[in-house]
């Protein structure tokens, strides 16, 4: 064991400038001197964190028994996810600087918002189930506050069901844990599975009710029917920057779960060609086309843009219940991918909502000419969502495709890539209308330049980078993908 007790330093940092915030932030001048500290802080974190998750060591933090320990070990999926949170962390906090500059809470909106980051922090370093979990949940704790910002009764209920959600997805995953715990769950990971299959033998039963429970516990986080609901209701209510990590990041923390629990703890082996896989499957896909399709007749924006979070998180645990390494390096990539594109969408959306107070679709005729900058960030995106080349989302999909069509002789072998293709189009339809109407609202449309909307630079930049990021990551995928292949080698 390699210990370094560095380690411990990307998750004790954000703790630790969130409390500092909290207990001292008032006595700062005001918030726009309060936002560059924070920005400070956040920088401080993504360097702190990109420098540390390089070396790639382990950390033994405390040992209860032979058992139960906490353990962080980073290795070349801590470093994907891991690099996602501080760097999505970073842009949108700074967006949030500037969004939240005249909000009553805005102290503690920060606070929160830099606590959450260590737990997220945490969960990508996670050396074993126990840390895992642990880390999970305290992150859901303190992201619970962010939801419910507004205090409204709106977002108080909201708030209530992303809480009971993810209470109830942690009941069935801790379950499953206790489970399989004779059969070695709480060692540390290991790619391919760390259980005794000779202590399984004739335990199959409770090694796949165990699983399925896993996948359908975690999967709540990623809003994976039928755990979805606390999506669209949790979106609209909070404010953009806290939408943008919940839809960007946090949702992922639950894709990264599911993968350390199947890939790295019970081993996809023992569940290939189960009835638990045809489960995982079945649901992955009815959440991809239902979430499309609900986005589609959705009008209010940020909830339109919810429904399509539920259905493209979902493409992520489709490509990883096909149990092949082609599908398996599409969800990786569109982990990353989707990232960038829906933190992006939401960005632009909390812009739309702070400039012109419009929240529903029907509103944002000529919003591309007031707002040039932000809408042609939203369009590019959008179109790398659909899958449209030589965007990134058309990388990551095309392997989701194929490796669902080299699995073999099974319905879900064309099935899936029938199912991507429609909600593909369903895409195209919900997205691709704000960008039409937008830039060409029509000779009918009675419209005169009041003067550019823009936001303040301190918005538009982040999304501007992200945006950039997409078209990039579209046109080079080799940057990731060389590290996904590495993954993928030692896990099938």
């Amino acid at each position: 064991m390699n210990d370094d007790i560095q380690l411990i330093i990307p998750i004790l940092l954000p703790v630790l400038c969130g409390l500092i915030i909290c207990l001292f932030g008032k006595r700062l001048p005001a918030n726009r001197v309060r936002g560059v500290v924070i920005c400070a802080m956040l920088a401080a974190e993504a360097v702190v964190t990109i420098l540390i998750f390089s070396r790639g060591k382990s950390l033994l933090v405390w040992n209860l028994n032979d058992e139960i320990g906490i353990f962080l070990r980073v290795d070349d999926l801590s470093r994907i996810f891991g690099l996602l949170v501080v760097c999505v962390w970073f842009l949108v906090g700074v967006y949030a600087c500037e969004y939240m500059r005249h909000e009553e809470r805005y102290i503690s909106f920060f606070g929160f918002y830099l606590m959450s980051e260590s737990m997220l922090t945490a969960v990508a370093a996670a050396g074993n189930m126990v840390t895992f979990y642990m880390f999970f949940e305290m992150m859901t704790i303190l992201t619970f506050p962010l939801v419910m910002h507004d205090r409204t009764p709106a977002a108080i209920r909201a708030g209530m069901k992303y809480l009971f959600y993810s209470v109830a997805g942690a009941l069935m995953t801790l379950f499953a844990i206790f489970e399989l715990k004779p059969y070695g769950m709480l060692s540390n990971f290991k790619p391919g599975g760390i259980l005794d299959i000779e202590a399984l033998r004739g335990h199959e039963t409770v090694l796949l009710v165990s699983a399925l429970l896993l996948i359908i516990g975690l999967g709540t986080k990623a809003g994976m029917f039928p755990m979805h609901a606390w999506l669209p209701t949790a979106h609209p209510e909070a404010p953009a920057p806290a939408s943008a990590v919940l839809s960007g990041v946090i949702t992922k923390s639950g894709v990264i779960g599911i993968i350390r629990g199947i890939y790295y703890c019970i081993g996809p082996r023992l569940i290939a060609g189960t009835w638990v896989q045809k489960s995982w499957l079945t649901l992955s896909l009815i959440t991809v086309l239902m979430g499309s399709m609900l986005a589609y007749r959705e009008p209010v924006l940020k909830k339109r843009l919810a429904y399509s979070t539920v259905s493209q998180v979902s493409y992520m645990l489709f490509g990883l219940a096909v149990l092949n390494s082609t599908a398996f390096t599409g969800a990786v990539l569109h982990i990353v991918f989707h990232s960038l594109i829906k933190t992006t969408l939401f960005l632009v959306a909390g812009a739309v909502i702070h400039q012109t107070s419009h929240t529903r679709v029907d509103e944002l005729k000529a919003i591309g000419k007031d707002m040039p900058v932000t809408i042609w960030c939203y369009t590019i995106v959008s179109i790398a969502l659909i899958g449209i080349p030589p965007l990134s989302g058309f990388v990551s999909k095309w392997y989701l495709a194929g490796g669902a069509l080299m699995s073999g002789e099974n319905p879900y072998s064309w099935l899936g890539p029938a199912i991507l293709l429609i909600s593909a189009l369903l895409t195209a339809g919900y997205l691709l209308p704000i960008t039409i109407r937008g830039f060409f609202p029509g000779k009918e449309y009675d419209y005169e330049l009041q003067g550019k909307k823009e936001p303040d630079p301190v918005m538009y930049v982040p999304m501007i980078i992200m945006t950039a990021l997409t078209v990039i990551y579209g046109i080079f995928p080799g940057i990731l993908g060389s590290v996904i292949e590495k993954i993928t080698m030692v896990v099938f």
